[in-house]
This record gives C-alpha cells, sequence and structure tokens, in this order.
C-alpha cells in the first residue's frame, strides 16, 4: 500500500463548540469545515496545518462510535488518517497483508472522501483510516 501524506489527525471531542475557539487560538487558523456525518452518528470540525488536517469529531449520538469511544476513553486521539491514490485498493492490499478490516470497501466520509478503516487489534491498538479522493 502507497501512502501519500498524513490525510488528517481526528480527535474526539465533547463539544465543537467548545473545542473550535480552542484549536484556533492554538493552532494560529480558522476552523474551515462543519459538517454533519449522519450514518456515522458524528459532526466534525477541520483545520488545516500544512499539508495535514485536524479533525475534530462530536458524537450526536451517545450509542455511535465518537459517543462510545469518550464514555470509554474520554477526549483525545481518535484516528490517524492516510491518503492513498485509491482506498479500496489499500484496502484490499492492507486485508491482504493480514491486517484485520473494519470495513472491507470503502464507504462515504467528512469532506466527500472514500474512506475505510484498519482495526486497532491489527495495527498496534492506532485506529487508521485510509482516505482517498473519490
Amino acid at each position: 500500500m502507497k501512502v501519500n501524506h498524513i490525510e488528517h489527525i481526528g480527535i474526539a471531542v465533547r463539544s465543537l463548540d467548545e473545542m473550535i475557539p480552542y484549536y484556533e487560538k492554538l493552532l494560529g487558523t480558522s476552523c474551515y469545515a462543519i459538517e454533519e456525518v449522519k450514518d456515522q452518528h458524528v459532526k466534525t470540525a477541520f483545520f488545516k496545518v500544512g499539508e495535514t488536517k485536524i479533525e475534530l469529531l462530536e458524537s450526536t449520538d451517545p450509542e455511535g462510535p465518537i459517543g462510545k469511544f469518550i464514555e470509554k476513553k474520554g477526549e483525545g486521539i481518535h484516528h490517524i488518517a492516510f491518503a492513498t491514490d485509491d482506498a479500496d485498493k489499500a484496502l484490499k492490499e492492507a486485508g491482504e497483508m493480514g491486517l484485520q478490516l473494519i470495513d472491507p470497501v470503502s464507504r462515504k466520509g467528512a469532506e466527500g472522501l472514500n474512506i475505510g478503516f484498519l482495526h486497532p487489534k491489527s495495527t498496534h491498538g492506532v485506529l487508521t483510516e485510509i482516505c482517498s479522493v473519490c
């Protein structure tokens, strides 16, 4: 699998309203997009830092993945996302490498990206997202 760059780092937060001003001040840049991804029960906010983005993730449902993550582990880094030319090809290659796939094929994510996740049980504890432009 060829990775082009780190696409973003996902950070689970309880409240975008509280955390956006903090990250704007910390990073010295403005949040450039807020988006709800209904099927993932999450609202996102994005910041650009060089070629990489920071994605804040607020749960819209306590039973959704981010809600459960915060309940179990609290706020903090949720995942790292790598950009590839073809998420489906990269997911297939990851599976062939013996990595456990959460998503065997990509699905639509925030910012219109094709995304798929690798299970942290097979990636040394790091929830890993594979992304490509549609």
